[in-house]
């Protein structure tokens, strides 16, 4: 394993001037042209079959020499809406678009491994799909991507994230659940308006509102075990239009977020009830429409472990450190574990020689390119080793 890291080394290089290009011309999600432009340029070069499945997302296999598994290895392309406050020299050209994610640097790496996989064609089994997804940041890219058959066939998936809070060249393994399913909801509470002096003649739609935001937060500390992670956020509450007046009519909307299935089917029933109960006591009424979004990101142990030891026998038993909490944001990487094996790993990217750590979707976030030859060999090995077993 340790030739996969000196060519990764090697091809790092190039890896970090494709890195830097995105990174001036970050694109939002769906409208990754420029970016996927440049992707089909590069695997078209190196000889990789390339397709174009659904909106500007980008798919290429890598087809050995002898037949096989077939093994996915996934990049997000799409920027955020943010205004770089970075100082860099590739800092964004868009104004007020910006990689605060680490988008690029994802896609760039996987560029890499493919440079890297390239030149193990004739002695590789099986075959390397390599998937370009758009639009992680907004409705999520991987659904539709999966609907459009970019995983037919695919027995293993792997994938990356950046991490600022792991040393460069570390990688992070986290068992299990990783990410938290997410879940945005709009309710819609209907009273009935009457004149403010006369508050007996209505129903306050305003005043019931309220009272079921406070009644939801009882359902993480008093419905749920304190071991199932869960978090309720209204984000918007809008209601009345005239100060003498009692609201027929108020809306709040926000976002469930739990860890694991059983947690998710749980919180959204209690949800519903809770609501429902609380405008039902009070004379309202609710409608409410919970959307379904991202699943959560659930790793497969096995393949977990088998991701492992091979960072392990490329970078050293230092440079790998256990995840022990999972994280309430989202990822939609969560479609591709829900359809077939796979593991979602970190990739540490913060500078050990500076104080401050900026987090990711931070104006200020900055990615110690040191890490790009580790991600680049982890893509590599794990995908090599999967089919060589």
């Amino acid at each position: 394993m340790q030739d996969i890291l000196t060519q990764s080394h090697t091809f790092s290089h190039k890896a970090l001037s494709l890195r830097r290009a995105i990174h001036r011309r970050p694109e939002l999600g769906n409208a990754e042209e420029e970016t996927a432009a440049l992707i089909v340029g590069v695997l078209e070069e190196l000889g990789w079959a390339v397709a174009r499945p659904v909106g500007t997302s980008v798919m290429a296999t890598l087809e050995g020499a002898r037949p096989g598994s077939t093994v996915a290895l996934r990049a997000d392309m799409d920027a955020l809406r943010i205004q770089e406050e970075t100082g860099l020299p590739f800092a964004s050209e868009i104004p007020g678009v910006m990689h605060a994610c680490g988008h690029d640097f994802h896609t760039a790496g996987l560029l890499g491994a493919a440079m890297v996989l390239t030149g193990h064609r004739p002695t590789m089994k099986g075959r390397v799909r390599l998937l370009f997804q758009p639009d992680e940041e907004g409705s999520g890219g991987a659904a539709r991507m999966i609907a459009a058959g970019c995983l037919d066939g695919v027995d293993a998936v792997f994938g990356a994230h950046v991490d600022p809070d792991l040393p460069a060249g570390t990688v992070g393994f986290k068992y299990g659940k990783m990410y938290a399913a997410s879940d945005v909801f709009r309710v819609v509470v209907r009273g009935e308006g009457c004149h403010g002096a006369s508050p007996e003649a209505g129903i306050d739609a305003i005043a019931i509102a309220a009272q079921a935001v406070t009644a939801v937060q009882q359902i993480v500390s008093r419905r749920l075990a304190p071991t199932d992670a869960a978090v309720i956020t209204v984000g918007s509450f809008h209601a009345g239009a005239q100060a003498n007046v009692v609201a027929d009519r108020a809306e709040i909307e926000g976002i469930l977020r739990t860890l694991g299935p059983d947690t998710r089917r749980r919180v959204k029933k209690l949800f519903t009830e809770t609501v429902q109960g609380v405008c039902a006591a009070m004379g309202a009424r609710a409608e409410i429409d919970i959307r379904e979004s991202y699943p959560g990101v659930v790793n497969d142990d096995g393949m977990v472990d088998f991701a492992r030891h091979t960072a392990e026998q490329m970078l050293g038993a230092g440079r790998v450190v256990t995840l022990d909490a999972p994280t309430m944001a989202t990822e939609d990487f969560g479609y591709f574990t829900q359809a077939v094996p796979g593991a979602f790993y970190k990739i540490g990217v913060r500078n050990p020689d500076i104080g401050a750590v900026w987090p990711i979707h931070s104006p200020k976030f900055v990615a110690d390119e040191a890490a790009m030859p580790h991600l680049i060999a982890l893509h590599a090995g794990v995908a090599l080793k999967y089919l060589g077993k």
